[in-house]
């Protein structure tokens, strides 16, 4: 017997996906370049989402077969009066460049443009470098607890008595206890009423009925209106809730010795810090911080993009880190993550006092801090850092002196809490 299997499923909305797919298969290399040159111009912010990217049009030509013509031709070639082997060919008198191809029909070739989603456009960011597990790597989570309602019991305050539903109890329970006294009450006042139309109310009858239509009055008054039993007060728990709120400070030395390699470096670092933060907390502030031998809050722009020159006083950065942190980011509220990126280059007699700043000051206010040195080599900075980490568990230093080592480096100090990595 034959099975024959029918498919009756509709087509979806996105017919094109297995075209599009070989597309960016066939194209990747070009499409990731357009998306790495994208993410240069673009701000921590606005990083997750789609990009339009452009490619050229020589780079997705497509050769072409047509018909030759057909038989046996027989063609001279006659030779070659104006150069021979080895002459320089000067370059033809004209324009800078071919461009797109002029037509007087209007008909031409231009560059393909083309959209990338927000997924792919991820995806093509973080695969040179190799993430496939940033999305379960993260930091234990730190809930907050806070009073919810959790509905009705019988013992609480006064202040927290709910009336309403009070009430609506103490009338359920009336109901159900007079109910049959009531009709019982009912159907005897109407045999009363019957036996007093046919005489005067002086038989032993009628004195029975109203001495059992009086206990059951008796009764139904002894219900009371409102009984302990029918207090109902408005309950709370406490429950666990995610933190919504974090503050993420970028700082970073400017000074002469960062040249603009280095400071991509840092960029793709606070890039993925930023990304991972936004996946844990519904509001992210994000505070720059640069410095040399002084230190300033700048905007985005100004961090990643102004050169300096000169020495380097780390100090004065985090100074200013934590004038800003109790200015106007109070522990109670905010949880606070440090991301640090030098090339280790400090004024000797400094690197002491950036030791105890972070270890006296800092380092209790924040939830993680995270130290990056874009070198290779260990200097004074490095060393002095490097005695906080026995002390505090959420304080973490990493070196990375290529872009391939970011990722890696990034998993590593935010692996989950127990995973071995």
């Amino acid at each position: 017997m034959a099975l024959q299997i029918i498919d009756r499923r509709l087509a979806g909305k996105n017919k094109s996906v297995g075209n599009r797919e070989r597309f960016v298969r066939r194209y990747k290399e070009q499409i990731a370049d357009a998306v790495r040159r994208a993410v240069s111009q673009r701000d921590i912010r606005n990083i997750e989402g789609a990009e339009s990217i452009t490619i050229p049009r020589k780079d997705i030509s497509e050769p072409v077969f047509h018909h030759g013509q057909g038989g046996i031709r027989d063609t001279v070639h006659p030779g070659n009066t104006d150069h021979v082997r080895g002459d320089r060919i000067q370059r033809p008198q004209g324009g800078q460049g071919s461009g797109s191809q002029a037509s007087d029909s209007g008909e031409g070739e231009d560059d393909f443009t083309f959209t990338l989603t927000k997924e792919e456009f991820m995806q093509l960011f973080f695969e040179d470098l190799a993430l496939p597990h940033l999305l379960r790597t993260h930091i234990g989570d730190n809930p907050q607890w806070k009073s919810r309602r959790a509905g009705y019991s019988q013992d609480g305050t006064p202040n927290n008595l709910a009336v309403v539903r009070t009430m609506r109890g103490a009338l359920g329970r009336r109901i159900a206890l007079t109910n049959a006294p009531q009709r019982e009450l009912q159907a005897l006042q109407d045999e009363l009423d019957a036996l007093l139309a046919q005489d005067d109310g002086t038989s032993e009858a009628v004195a029975q009925l109203q001495c059992k239509i009086l206990q059951l009055r008796e009764r139904i008054g002894k219900v009371p209106y409102l009984d302990p039993i029918d207090l109902r007060f408005r309950a709370r728990a406490r429950v666990p809730v995610p933190n919504s709120q974090a503050v993420m400070f970028c700082v970073m030395d400017v000074s002469g010795s960062m040249d603009q390699a280095r400071k991509d470096l840092a960029k793709r670092f606070f890039i993925l810090l930023y990304l991972f933060l936004t996946r844990h907390y519904d509001k992210i502030d994000i505070v720059f911080i640069r410095h040399h031998t002084q230190a300033a809050e700048v905007n985005e722009d100004q961090f990643f993009h102004s050169t300096e020159s000169g020495g380097t006083v780390v100090s004065s950065a985090l100074v200013l880190l934590e004038q800003i942190i109790r200015a106007r980011y109070p522990l109670e509220d905010w949880n606070i993550y440090v991301a640090q990126a030098s090339d280790g280059d400090n004024f000797s007699n400094d690197s002491g006092n950036c030791r105890n700043l972070l270890a006296e000051k800092i380092l209790p206010l924040v939830r993680y801090f995270a130290y990056v040195q874009v070198a290779e080599e260990e200097q004074n900075l490095w060393d002095e850092y490097s005695q906080l980490l026995p002390w505090f568990a959420h304080f973490a230093m990493r070196k990375v002196s290529d872009p391939s080592e970011i990722y890696p480096v990034f998993r590593d100090l935010f692996k989950k809490e127990g995973v071995q990595v």
